[in-house]
């Protein structure tokens, strides 16, 4: 199963709604807010690669008042 994690960077004082948002997207199975460069940590388990590509493209890259985000494909058989 594909996961990733995808480190968001928000709009200045949207980052709880940013949350929410992303809490109510099945495949997102963990988000937390982060100190650092970034504001968000989201973990997303998808059934196919296509289907990551997908949910971080379509769904996450496009909520309202993200500005942008660094995707990590968790390698496997390592």
């Amino acid at each position: 199963m594909p996961t990733a994690f995808v480190l968001i960077n928000a709009e200045l004082g949207k980052e709880e709604g940013i949350l929410k948002e992303l809490r109510s997207i099945s495949n997102v199975t963990e988000a937390h807010f982060v100190y650092g460069v970034y504001d968000i940590i989201a973990k997303v388990d998808a059934d196919t690669m296509e289907k990551l590509k997908e949910i971080v493209t379509f769904k996450i890259r496009r909520l309202t008042d993200v500005r942008s985000t660094l995707t990590m494909t968790v390698a496997e058989g390592i």
